[in-house]
């Protein structure tokens, strides 16, 4: 443990937030309030979600354990959770979660917090509203084509714009939330805010668009590019372009919120003893490799998150090293003086954001399960709905193998940043076969290390959190 220390912890996650989709990360981005958090914060170049969609992710995120480690199942029913340490240590705990019906108490994730809330509610028994619920790519059509009346009957009242125009992904549920609890927490506490506006379907108020693009995108061109992917269309490279722009919108529109949590600490008083953490949970591909959202796949685009740390009284800077997301847990731990849990994975990173030093060199490892097809298939809840992949990761290479045939995929990406030349096979001697040789051991240390579930474990998931599921493309 380090000698920093704070009263209180906020940790952001948000859904499908990408690496390069942050202006800290690529400054052709508009994000200003992310942008100038990490200014004066430890910004990790090379942070990694340990999966390729949330359920794979959020075990290293608030339990510091892999997926399929402990239960072998998704979840973290059998892993000691971050909420549940702070509890324990005397922290008031609150968690808002905006409707990933992944992170709800049937998968363990209410675990420790005095307050949780996940905003997966009745979706009510009309045809029309179960429709809806499961099919949010319709909504966001209805939405937008009836955007320009809104904005106009918001002028005729006199609203100010300041808003979304519509909460489709109850991203304004989440920050009322987590803003009262900051108002009214009197002793330290630990607050986890968890955003859905970058994941699939892009719905950003039209002021956001606006704001990340320098063209016009008219509602016409937004219900267009949502049908032709909602219908499964070919994609052109405007609509592909039109897609990005949506996507940017949403990431500005969860920037702003993050702005209004953040003068909700000011105003209560805390914002100079609150360490600050942002986090994409995984990443969204835009056709890098053939597809859009985040199938099961473990390329850059999926894998590469932003992670950015900020404890008040220390100096802002840049870490080169590769970081696992499992290393939040034992990282917010170490800010409030709490000692991390037995059995986490994960080491804590405030030494790096402290004095620079560089953290474990131990490579990263990522998985997903894949079926027969990549986008035919259902979100995999247990080892045996398909291959096994395993990426493992430095900040120089990418190691990807298939646990089931072997197959495997090597890439550099210093010199190929897409990742589109495999290095596979390597020459012996050269460096992609040194690589090889350090990585392979991992993946396969790493497959040998989960346990496989009975099939049958998530047979009682009831009927609202299906279609919730399935609304997110989680069948």
């Amino acid at each position: 443990m380090t000698d920093v220390s704070v009263d209180n912890v906020v940790l952001v996650t948000v859904d499908s937030l990408r690496a390069d989709a942050v202006g800290a990360y690529d400054p052709a981005r508009h994000t200003p309030v992310l942008d100038d958090l990490a200014d004066d914060a430890t910004v990790f170049e090379h942070a990694f979600a340990t999966g390729n969609w949330t359920p794979f992710s959020f075990p290293g995120i608030l339990a510091s354990r892999p997926v399929f480690a402990d239960s072998g199942r998704i979840g973290v029913n059998e892993s000691r959770t971050l909420a549940s340490a702070l509890s324990a240590a005397g922290l008031e705990t609150a968690g808002y979660n905006a409707a990933n019906g992944f992170l709800t108490g049937h998968w363990g994730y209410d675990d420790g917090f005095d307050s949780f809330e996940s905003f997966v509610t009745d979706v009510g028994s009309g045809f029309y509203s179960r429709y809806l619920a499961a099919h949010p790519t319709v909504e966001a059509w209805v939405q937008l084509a009836t955007s320009p009346f809104r904005r106009i009957a918001s002028r005729l009242r006199g609203d100010a714009d300041a808003q979304p125009f519509h909460d489709a992904s109850r991203g304004l549920d989440v920050e009322r939330g987590a803003t009262d609890f900051i108002a009214e927490t009197d002793g330290p506490f630990f607050l986890w805010v968890h955003y859905m506006d970058a994941h699939t379907p892009y719905v950003p108020a039209p002021r956001y668009v606006r704001e990340v693009s320098d063209s016009r995108l008219g509602t016409h061109r937004m219900v267009l590019a949502h049908t032709k992917t909602g219908l499964g269309l070919e994609v052109s490279d405007r609509t592909l372009g039109d897609l990005r722009t949506l996507y940017q919108g949403a990431v500005r529109q969860v920037d702003a919120s993050i702005g209004r949590l953040r003068e909700a600490l000011s105003a209560a008083g805390v914002a100079d003893d609150t360490a600050f953490v942002v986090a994409g949970d995984h990443g969204e591909e835009f056709q890098e490799h053939g597809h859009l959202a985040h199938y099961p796949k473990l390329y850059d685009e999926l894998a590469h998150v932003p992670l950015i740390v900020d404890v008040p009284g220390l100096e802002g800077r840049r870490v080169e090293g590769a970081v696992g997301l499992d290393a939040v847990p034992p990282t917010v731990c170490d800010a409030v003086g709490v000692e991390p849990a037995d059995g986490w994975d994960g080491r804590s990173l405030l030494p790096a954001a402290a004095d620079g030093s560089s953290p474990a060199a131990d490579p990263v490892v990522s998985v997903t399960v894949r079926g027969e097809e990549v986008t035919q298939q259902p979100i995999p809840r247990g080892l045996a709905d398909g291959d096994l992949l395993v990426g493992v990761r430095t900040a120089e290479w990418t190691y990807i193998r298939n646990a089931e045939t072997g197959a495997e995929e090597l890439y550099h990406r210093p010199s190929d940043p897409d990742q589109q030349t495999d290095r596979t096979p390597t020459t012996p001697g050269t460096d992609a076969a040194a690589a090889v040789e350090e990585l392979r051991p991992v993946a396969e240390a790493h497959a040998a290390s989960l346990t496989d579930a009975d099939a049958d474990g998530d047979a009682d998931i009831d009927e609202d959190l299906e279609t919730r599921l399935s609304a997110l493309g989680y069948r």
